[in-house]
């Protein structure tokens, strides 16, 4: 893990989000500072993956505000906040799976000048020496954890200062969960602060700086990966001690 600094990248204060009468998050704070990686863990339905997309832009919040370098970002288009340099891997990974390893990498630079592309990939191949070697095959033929490598990549070739991580490691076979969990460390020791989401809470306190719980919509426990690992409360709920 990279050294952490008390810059603060992204904000999110008093965050409400509803689908129609269903309150999915009911006014949930927390912060991601520059060079840190931090964590959110919560049983299914706990909010995760809604407050990833409203900071995404993908939901649009009915209470609070998200600001991102100081900026107010909630209510701004999802393409305009990948240009502030803010980046979503998806649950579920979705690349496009008819198109070249190379072409949906060329898609994730899609704010970045043609003449960085080049550069760009040849940085993300330092972390994913995989795809390197399948740049011509199609999305489809790769195995589950070569494309999660694939949707992480090409996350970063939006060259993003924070990376929002969406259940990375959902149905890999555990050593691939612990080859993703090196290189989500490599990344940010690279210099890219990470918002992770993430169901193995074992794994996400190992890279993870600082932790927050959500249950059912709110935040009930926060604090350093350390000191949560020491919480009776989330030993016995996520840890299965």
């Amino acid at each position: 893990m990279t050294q952490q600094s008390n810059g603060v990248l992204l904000s999110v204060k008093d965050l409400v989000v509803s689908y129609g009468a269903i309150r999915a998050l009911h006014g949930i704070s927390f912060e991601v500072g520059e060079g840190e990686v931090v964590t959110l863990i919560g049983a299914n339905g706990a909010g995760k993956s809604t407050t990833l997309n409203a900071v995404s832009g993908l939901v649009r919040p009915s209470g609070g505000e998200i600001r991102f370098l100081g900026r107010r970002i909630d209510g701004k288009p999802g393409h305009a906040i990948v240009r502030l340099g803010l980046t979503q891997v998806p649950e579920g990974r979705r690349p496009f799976l008819g198109m070249t390893v190379r072409e949906n990498l060329q898609l994730g630079a899609f704010n970045r000048p043609k003449s960085e592309i080049s550069e760009t990939m040849d940085r993300v191949f330092k972390s994913f020496p995989r795809l390197k070697e399948r740049l011509g095959q199609t999305a489809g033929t790769l195995s589950g954890g070569e494309l999660q490598m694939l949707a992480m990549a090409r996350g970063l070739m939006a060259r993003p200062r924070l990376m929002m991580l969406d259940e990375p490691s959902m149905g890999l076979s555990p050593i691939l969960v612990q080859e993703i969990f090196s290189i989500i460390s490599e990344i940010n020791r690279q210099g890219t602060s990470i918002l992770l989401v993430e169901q193995n809470a074992y794994m996400a306190l190992r890279v993870a700086h600082r932790v927050y719980v959500l249950e059912t919509g709110e935040v009930v426990l926060s604090g350093t990966a350390a000191e949560l690992r020491e919480s009776p409360r989330v030993k016995s709920a996520y840890l299965g001690e």
